[in-house]
C-alpha cells in the first residue's frame, strides 16, 4: 500500500494540475467564454460555440493524459465519476435540442420564402409558421425546464484528498457549466424574449461559476423575433412590410445556418469527449 502511495506520488508531476500546459489551455479558454457571457447576438453566439468546440478540445487532450486516465480508473466507483459521465451525455442531448430547433426553423423559414417570391397569399403559411415556432419554442422550454435539478445532480466533490485531483474535478464541471451557460443562451435567443422569465429557479451557472447568468431580457430584439414581428404585420393586412419581412427572412437563414454548421460541428465534438470519457472507464 505504502508502495503504491509513493509510486503514484512520484509520478504526479504529469497529472493535470494548475501548471500544466493543458491545464492552462483550458483556463484560458474558459476565461475567454465567461467574459463572452454578456453578448447576446446571433454572431456572438456563434463565436461562442467556436469557442465551445476549442474547449472541449482542450478537455479531450486532458483526457489522453496517463494519469488523468489513472485518475478515473481509481475513482470509477466514486460518484464525481458517474455525474461527470452523465453530464457529458447531458450536454448531448441540450446540443441535439439545439440542433433540432435550428434545423426546423430553418424548413419553416425555406418555405415561407418560397410562398412569398411566388407572391401568392400569406396567411396559411404565417399560420404554419407561426404553428412550428410554438412547436420549436415548447421544446425549448421543455429543455430548458428539465435542467433546473441539474446543480443538485452536480454537487459533488473527489473522495481523495489529492489537490491535482480535485482541480482536474473542479475544472469539468466548470466546462459543463459553461457549456450549459452558452447552450442555454442559445435556445432562449432562439425561443424569443420571454423564454427565460418561464424557468427561474435554474441556477447552475450562477451557482457554479459565480457569474451574471445570460437570459433572454424583453428589449433584446434578434433575428428570430424580428421575423415574428414582420409576419404578425404581414397578418395584420400590412402589405407595406412585405420586403421587410422578406429582408427579415434572409437575415434569419444566414444566422440559422451559422448556429447550424456550429452546432454540428461542436455535437461531433462532444461525442469524441464522451467516447474517449467512456472508452476509458471500460479499459
Amino acid at each position: 500500500m505504502a508502495s503504491s502511495k509513493s509510486n503514484f506520488h512520484v509520478r504526479s508531476n504529469s497529472l493535470p494540475s494548475k501548471s500544466h500546459p493543458v491545464i492552462e489551455e483550458c483556463n484560458d479558454r474558459l476565461i475567454r467564454l465567461r467574459e463572452a457571457s454578456d453578448a447576446t447576438s446571433s454572431s456572438s453566439i456563434v463565436q461562442r460555440l467556436g469557442g465551445l468546440e476549442d474547449l472541449h478540445l482542450c478537455v479531450e487532450k486532458l483526457l489522453h493524459l496517463p494519469l488523468t486516465q489513472q485518475a478515473f480508473v481509481q475513482g470509477r466507483q466514486e460518484n464525481w465519476v458517474d455525474q461527470l459521465v452523465d453530464g457529458s451525455l447531458r450536454l448531448l442531448d441540450v446540443c441535439s435540442t439545439a440542433k433540432d430547433a435550428v434545423l426546423h426553423t430553418k424548413e419553416c423559414a425555406r418555405e415561407i420564402q418560397s410562398i412569398m417570391r411566388r407572391k401568392v397569399s400569406l396567411e396559411s403559411e404565417i399560420k404554419k409558421y407561426s404553428a412550428s415556432r410554438k412547436v420549436v419554442k415548447k421544446a425549448i422550454q421543455k429543455a430548458l425546464v428539465s435542467l433546473k435539478g441539474v446543480e443538485s445532480k452536480t454537487s459533488f466533490s473527489p473522495s481523495s484528498k489529492d489537490s491535482e485531483i480535485t482541480v482536474l474535478v473542479s475544472l469539468l464541471r466548470e466546462v459543463e457549466a459553461v457549456t450549459l451557460s452558452t447552450f442555454e443562451s442559445l435556445l432562449c435567443f432562439v425561443s424569443g424574449p420571454k423564454a427565460h422569465s418561464k424557468i427561474g429557479g435554474w441556477s447552475l451557472v450562477s451557482k457554479l461559476m459565480q457569474s451574471k447568468r445570460v437570459g433572454c431580457d424583453e428589449e433584446i430584439v434578434n433575428e428570430f423575433a424580428k421575423v415574428d414581428a414582420a409576419l404578425h404585420c404581414l397578418m395584420s393586412n400590412d402589405t407595406s412590410k412585405t420586403e421587410q419581412a422578406m429582408l427579415e427572412m434572409k437575415n434569419l437563414e444566414i444566422c440559422v445556418q451559422d448556429f447550424e454548421e456550429s452546432l454540428e460541428s461542436l455535437f461531433r465534438r462532444l461525442i469524441k469527449t464522451r467516447v474517449s470519457l467512456l472508452n476509458i472507464l471500460n479499459n
